[in-house]
């Protein structure tokens, strides 16, 4: 019988090895997520925050300052701007008390924060594509034309110097006036 004591006591030692293994794996995995969702909600309090509220829908504030371990009034400042912004929703939590009905949290899908986020991305791409165009532009839609560089040619005259000088004091002044 000692055969079969020591073929328990692997298969808890491999049992306890896979374990460690399995939480170490779903820590960095929930790391992971929460540095994604930090990255998306702009902070990391925030990004516990949504965790916490897809985890346990409904929850008040302190609900969700005791389950993060966060101060409440971080709890309270962040879940105002998420509400603000429409990452989470908040109604009154009914109760048959006459006492504060306190305000009760939701935050939105994934797909949703990710649709948003894709959202923002494409509007910021297009803003700096587009840039150049509204630098460009006064206030009455002009920007003057384009700028024409001449380069000399080897004997040290340009084709048109008078123009070019025009055009480079033009663009100067366009400059100094942004």
């Amino acid at each position: 019988m000692p055969q079969d004591s020591e073929t328990d006591e692997d298969v808890s030692s491999a049992r306890e090895r896979l374990e460690e293994g399995a939480d170490k794996a779903i820590g960095e995995f929930d790391q992971g997520v929460v540095d994604l969702l930090a990255w998306l909600l702009d902070t990391e309090t925030r990004a516990r925050i949504y965790v916490y509220l897809r985890q346990h829908p409904a929850s008040t504030s302190e609900e969700v300052a005791e389950g993060t371990g966060l101060y409440p009034s971080t709890v309270r400042e962040a879940l105002a701007e998420l509400h603000e912004e429409g990452t989470v929703s908040r109604g009154k939590r009914e109760s048959e008390g006459a006492g504060n009905n306190p305000y009760e949290y939701d935050a939105i899908s994934p797909s949703e924060l990710v649709s948003e986020a894709v959202g923002q991305v494409q509007n910021q791409l297009n803003a700096v594509f587009n840039l150049d165009e509204r630098l460009d532009r006064g206030e009455t839609g002009d920007d003057g034309g384009p700028v024409t560089i001449s380069v000399s040619d080897a004997d040290g005259g340009a084709e048109n110097d008078d123009a070019s000088d025009a055009d480079a004091s033009d663009a100067a002044d366009t400059a100094e006036s942004e």
